[in-house]
């Protein structure tokens, strides 16, 4: 008797041991599952594909970040939410247009860090060289701020217009052409439906995000498009937030891992090559000769 006493208390003594040890590693999982910073990243397009391939990265846990993306179709609407902190971060526009918006809006936002680069190209169905266009030939281009000073200094580039010394690389408009030799009608358009009026117009300037989104490869199908040099580094994208969170540990941590092999892999694979990673500090964009 006394013998099932003493093994009944022994076993009690095991299985209460065991319960209490269950309670503090279920604790341990619960804070290791909490260490996680969900960040959440408002992005379209490609831009919002490779975002969400970057969410499901080990370096991302390993980082002790949880990204959520958040599809939007509009660009103004991207920044309004970063500005009021509706979203943490926004991956969709260059460091221009952040410039431009800054300049029409009260609520500030900020660079977090570089990106990439893709270039502007010039896409047509009617000619394969810009020499080839014809006398009074209609050209659409992005009718956004930064966007259409970027387009216009595309066009110079291209050799058809020539645009006044002191032209504005982000608030230019079509009044700074200064010459036009070949009467180029340019024709503002919302960049959105740009792919759509391709074969309606003698050629179209898109972004590398729209041209991929239309079946297009800057590299391949257009006509001309821009180098990649210090003369562009203004259209390199950029990770954005609000003004006063430009600083942030959490959202400096988002931006560096972008530029990861495992992205940088999965970029080339899927946008063969239209993508340049820029993997700078943000003086880079701001300073005269960085």
């Amino acid at each position: 008797m006394k013998k099932l006493i003493s093994l009944f208390l022994s076993v009690s003594v095991l299985l209460l041991a065991a319960c209490s040890k269950q309670p503090d590693n279920t604790a341990e999982q619960n804070k290791d599952a909490g260490a996680l910073e969900t960040v959440v990243i408002a992005s379209t397009g490609s831009d919002a594909d490779i975002w969400r391939h970057i969410a499901s990265l080990p370096e991302t846990q390993a980082a002790g970040l949880k990204l959520q993306i958040k599809n939007f179709t509009d660009y103004v609407a991207m920044n309004t939410a970063v500005a009021n902190k509706e979203v943490d971060l926004n991956a969709f526009q260059s460091y221009a247009y952040l410039v431009a918006f800054n300049a029409a809006n009260k609520d500030k936002i900020a660079p977090v860090s570089t990106t990439y680069l893709e270039p502007m190209g010039i896409y047509s169905s009617k000619v394969k060289k810009v020499e080839e266009f014809a006398n009074g030939a209609t050209i659409a281009i992005p009718n956004d701020g930064a966007n259409e000073s970027r387009a216009l200094l595309l066009l110079q580039s291209a050799g058809l217009i020539k645009l006044k010394a002191d032209f504005d690389p982000v608030k230019g408009t079509p009044a700074d052409v200064i010459e036009n030799p070949k009467n180029i009608v340019i024709k503002p358009i919302q960049m959105a439906t740009a792919v759509r009026v391709k074969d309606e117009v003698d050629a179209i300037l898109l972004g590398n995000t729209l041209a991929m989104e239309g079946g297009l490869n800057v590299l391949k199908d257009a006509i001309f498009y821009e180098p990649i040099d210090q003369s562009t580094k203004l259209n390199v994208n950029v990770l954005a937030t609000a003004e006063s969170r430009k600083d942030d540990p959490v959202l400096q941590k988002v931006g560096a891992l972008y530029h990861t092999d495992a992205v940088k892999q999965y970029v080339q694979d899927h946008f063969a090559g239209t993508k340049v990673d820029v993997n700078k500090p943000i003086s880079y964009l701001t300073e005269e000769n960085p």
